[in-house]
């Protein structure tokens, strides 16, 4: 079946992209692994090529594109046909978070203040949510803000941060307010160098190894009046607003996976030989790539119908916690079953499908995890039929 998602626009694109990633992300990967982040020089091209800040406004040197998804999937889809995970994460995270956190949210002296940097990939940004003890339940969040004269007092520690250490910016939800219930958190914008603001160590994880993850430590950081992300009180409700977003690109990113592993698949079955015959000869083996390529094609026409109703402005939060919680466990199902079938070589780092496998399990927790996303969507089934 033809897929209808993309325009000439977008394709004209892919030959950027995939020219891009042939020329500064392949040659890297295992550079990147060994040293657990991502060249600086990278983010820097990657922005000179137009791959970061398509969801910037124009004025502050984005793309403009923050209402055409299709651009953004069309670099999740190259990333992924060379398995760079760690990359697609990280950008996803500048691009589909933070970039939109500024400018939906910030003031106008806001955006031209840090809109330019990060659009250009000159500045990494992070976003502070998740707590030692504190995960999906943003109401127990600790970090606290005192109002003092000009700004606040910051005071607290967060973990699993992405871009922890790279980052220039880092966007904290703090609590400001200890008695407003709901209305007690805000976002306060962290930079470089101020003072009482550390890192801790850089984490280790299962995959997504070039994607760097810290713990944050904030002891009484003067932070500016004017650093104040939004309207006071309003973070939780703010983070509320921006969650479709997120979790389309989780599952986007999750299609685009999932894709890559078939084809890879796909591409070793045809040429490893046992018995004397391809593997895929075997009937059992046909079974498993029907299987995986009819996952693969459901969820993506899915995907992309949630694409679409980004780009019109209709995603809902249940929308999107359909999409993400479906695409990235039927990720999960497709790079392991797809592992099983390259037979101990899938078991070795140097084959994609291993880092695959490393880097799938993560989609299935951040961004919410499915158990939330479930929950999400079966209360919204309950209300609507009370």
């Amino acid at each position: 079946m033809r897929r209808h998602l993309y325009d000439d626009e977008h394709e004209q694109f892919r030959a950027v992209v995939k020219e891009f990633v042939a020329r500064e992300v392949e040659p890297h990967l295992e550079k990147w692994d060994d040293q657990r982040h991502v060249d600086r020089d990278t983010w820097v091209a990657a922005g000179k090529q137009g791959l970061v800040g398509l969801s910037g406004p124009e004025e502050h040197g984005g793309a403009g594109m923050d209402r055409d998804y299709r651009y953004r999937m069309v670099i999740l889809e190259e990333l992924a046909r060379v398995y760079a995970g760690g990359l697609a994460s990280s950008l996803s995270l500048q691009d589909d978070i933070l970039i939109p956190y500024f400018a939906e949210l910030g003031t106008p002296e806001q955006q031209a203040r840090w809109l330019p940097d990060l659009c250009s990939g000159e500045k990494i940004a992070a976003v502070a949510m998740t707590e030692p003890g504190t995960g999906s339940d943003l109401q127990g969040i600790r970090t606290s803000a005192e109002k003092v004269d000009g700004g606040w007092l910051l005071n607290g520690a967060k973990t699993f941060i992405t871009s922890g250490i790279q980052s220039d910016v880092v966007v904290v939800v703090t609590r400001t307010d200890p008695d407003a219930g709901r209305d007690a958190f805000s976002l306060l914008v962290v930079e470089r160098g101020m003072d009482g603001f550390s890192r801790g160590r850089q984490l280790k994880k299962i995959g997504l190894a070039s994607q760097d993850t810290a713990e944050l430590f904030f002891e009484d950081v003067f932070v500016p009046e004017e650093n104040l992300l939004g309207a006071r009180g309003g973070g939780l409700a703010q983070l509320k607003q921006m969650l479709p977003l997120e979790r389309l690109s989780i599952a986007a990113q999750a299609v685009a996976v999932t894709d890559a592993v078939v084809a890879t698949t796909l591409d070793y079955t045809v040429q490893r030989t046992a018995f004397g015959q391809p593997i895929s000869d075997f009937q059992n083996t046909r079974f498993e790539l029907a299987e995986l390529q009819t996952e693969a094609d459901v969820t993506r026409s899915y995907v992309d119908d949630c694409i679409r109703a980004w780009n019109a402005g209709d995603l809902t939060d249940v929308d999107a916690a359909k999409a993400k919680w479906w695409a990235t466990d039927v990720q999960n199902r497709v790079v392991d079953r797809g592992l099983q079938l390259h037979g101990g070589y899938g078991y070795m780092v140097e084959y994609p499908v291993a880092r695959a496998y490393q880097d799938a399990r993560v989609q299935k927790i951040y961004g919410g995890t499915n158990e939330i996303m479930k929950h999400i969507i079966g209360g919204a089934m309950v209300r609507a039929a009370r």
